[in-house]
């Protein structure tokens, strides 16, 4: 019961940011003229602001939230180690770099994207999630992969493929240049329909999927031999849920850019609100996660208009403090 209340809070939570945003902007709408837009009664002007502009950012915000935070919470489960987060660890990066080099191999012109290579990024971006992901895994193996190693190593490939992104981020023609630097801040690339498309059948397949797995998370957190005990096949299972948290990230960051600490903090904070038990962990923190995105993406939008701070800076001011804690609360036990 109390994992429903707090479920149902989150929501409304969510709806109120939700309403709140779509008022707030260079161009300011009414909550009244809000309403009556959405059905059919507003300006043309207002129509535009909020179908072409706010309501498609809105639900980008939303999904890419939802997707980072269930990719933490599973990469979490994995490895158990609380300290796992898809964007300390590297997976962001290398989803990045992939997407980067798709951009300059193959596009030549970050704003001249084009529909088909909207829907094509989010499978570079998978690849170069599933090559760090394999990179870190392979190197943190010694007879077992230690939770210390594991973010020691995920730290380790993360320089190395930010170090890469420079590389190429120097050949690029200056407009470029700036375009992918903000985007790898944490920028959220799609401010249309077409993005929107791109990214959701990943998050509508992939959450309910790693829903439908929580009981095998739930499984391994008792360890390997006694999972294995329990029927589970562990390293089948390891590497179906591994796959699932790339796959999410890849895809957030194709449209979303390099967002760290989200999948860090927004697990952390469902596990506090409803437990460990990963039935409720994984769609609180996908609700979580949504909700920070959102409000990280509001007031990036709104503190300094008309010019835009990247969410993934904000998100970082929010979620850096409560890294150090964690590390240090790590460090003590």
């Amino acid at each position: 019961m109390k994992a429903l209340i707090t479920i149902g809070l989150i929501i409304i939570s969510i709806l109120l940011v939700f309403i709140i945003s779509l008022n707030l902007g260079v161009i300011r709408i009414s909550p009244v003229e809000v309403f009556q837009t959405l059905l059919g009664a507003g300006t043309e002007q207002q129509a535009l602001v909020l179908f072409e502009f706010r309501l498609p950012r809105m639900v980008i915000a939303l999904l890419i939230g939802a997707g980072l935070a269930v990719s933490g919470a599973i990469l979490q489960g994995v490895s158990q180690n609380g300290l796992a987060d898809p964007g300390i660890l590297g997976i962001n990066t290398g989803a990045g770099f992939a997407v980067v080099m798709f951009i300059f191999f193959f596009e030549g012109d970050m704003g001249g994207l084009g529909t088909l290579s909207i829907f094509i990024m989010p499978l570079f971006a998978l690849t170069g999630a599933a090559l760090a992901a394999f990179l870190i895994y392979v190197i943190a193996w010694k007879d077992g992969v230690t939770p210390i190693r594991l973010i020691l190593v995920g730290i380790g490939i993360n320089a190395a493929f930010s170090a890469l992104l420079i590389y190429f981020q120097l050949k690029m023609n200056p407009n470029d240049f700036m375009r992918a630097t903000i985007w790898l801040a944490g920028q959220i690339w799609g401010t249309d329909w077409r993005y929107v498309m791109a990214l959701l059948p990943w998050i509508a397949i992939l959450i309910p999927f790693a829903f439908y797995k929580a009981r095998y998370l739930n499984v391994l957190q008792l360890g390997d031999t006694l999972a294995t005990g329990l029927g589970a096949k562990v390293e089948k299972e390891r590497r179906l849920l591994l796959f699932i948290a790339v796959a999410l990230a890849g895809a957030c960051v194709a449209v979303g850019g390099g967002i760290a600490f989200l999948g860090l903090v927004a697990p952390h904070l469902a596990r506090r609100l409803v437990g460990p038990k990963h039935q409720w962990l994984i769609p609180t923190s996908a609700l979580l996660g949504a909700l920070l995105l959102l409000v990280a993406d509001t007031l990036g939008r709104n503190l300094l208009a008309p010019s835009e701070i990247p969410v993934g800076i904000v998100v970082a001011i929010l979620g850096a403090p409560y890294f150090i804690y964690l590390l240090m609360k790590t460090n003590d036990a």
